[in-house]
């Protein structure tokens, strides 16, 4: 217990420095629910700003100021194959962004899949963002945050959990939250992996979540263009043509979905660019066109 309590504050420690001192928020108090007691083993590595072996869930809160602020809210996921998070890139750098042009922010360090400290791998990265969207709503009026307007956004297979999110909000994993606290208003899907299929799925993404021997049933179950409903929120999707990490035929489909379903939804393809594109362009770059569609969504008025 003294190991995991030495191992949190050196890892929280390092994470408000990383994070410019922004606020650390424990997604839980002492236990997990749903988790298994282990020895600690979560680690961070500074110079490339990944996070592994993630036990310890939190949200990072970016706060715009209150003359700045829009009211809208973004719950971000960052990818990684469910194996690490890439929080550096694709968590405190677009934070800081949506925080600057008004937008409250909110890095999810989520846990990565593990038998070793899950009683069910495939559900505790969605407990852990649902648990986040309640937080965020919960203090709302704290945060000058309009509960309406709070969204997900996620790369990779951050985006699988974001889509996930944005689908499997019916029946919240924790009886304690309630469907009007964890579902997304809106959805940023950033080269997301979408499908758990052999044919369309990223295979590592989903050996990870769902076990190498993951039955057909839990594949669909994960399968997030099979899970669209009338309910699903609306989705901006942005993704490079030739990826060969994730095939944006999952970007497509999750399209097609939402589109048959008459859910408003937006797609960017390039041409070029391979996976993690975004990561090589300045990211006012290619934010500056998620703010556009924020905009024209009617997600970006000033908070009264």
């Amino acid at each position: 217990m003294l190991k995991r309590c030495i191992t949190t504050i050196v890892f929280s420690f390092i994470f408000y420095c990383v994070s410019v001192a922004q606020q650390i928020i424990p997604l839980y108090g002492k236990d997990i629910p749903g988790g298994i007691k282990a020895a600690a083993e979560e680690r961070y590595d500074t110079a490339r700003r990944l996070a592994f072996k993630v036990e310890n869930p939190t949200i990072t809160a970016y706060i715009p100021e209150e003359s700045k602020s829009t009211g809208a809210a973004v719950l971000i996921c960052p990818g990684g194959g469910y194996g690490v998070l890439v929080i550096g890139k694709e968590g405190y750098d677009i934070a800081e962004y949506l925080s600057s042009q008004g937008v409250a922010a909110f890095v999810l360090k989520y846990r990565l899949p593990d038998d070793r400290i899950m009683k069910d791998k495939s559900s505790g990265p969605l407990q852990d963002a649902q648990q986040a969207l309640s937080i965020i709503r919960a203090r709302a009026g704290e945060w000058n945050i309009d509960i309406k307007r709070v969204g997900i956004m996620g790369f990779s297979a951050g985006g699988h959990l974001a889509s996930t999110v944005g689908t499997h909000f019916s029946i919240p994993v924790l009886k304690t939250n309630t469907v009007q606290q964890v579902r997304p208003d809106f959805m940023i899907l950033v080269y997301p992996v979408i499908s758990m299929s052999d044919s369309l799925g990223h295979s590592g993404s989903r050996d990870n979540l769902l076990g190498k021997n993951a039955s057909a049933d839990k594949i669909k179950l994960y399968s997030n263009n099979l899970q669209i409903s009338d309910q699903t929120p609306p989705a901006f999707l942005i993704h490079a043509g030739d990826d060969k990490v994730v095939d944006v035929d999952n970007s497509i489909s999750f399209y097609e979905g939402l589109r048959h379903r008459k859910i408003p939804a937006e797609m960017h393809i390039y041409p070029k660019g391979d996976h993690g594109f975004v990561l090589n362009i300045p990211v006012a770059e290619w934010l500056s066109i998620v703010m556009k569609w924020m905009k024209s969504s009617g997600l970006l008025e000033r908070a009264k």
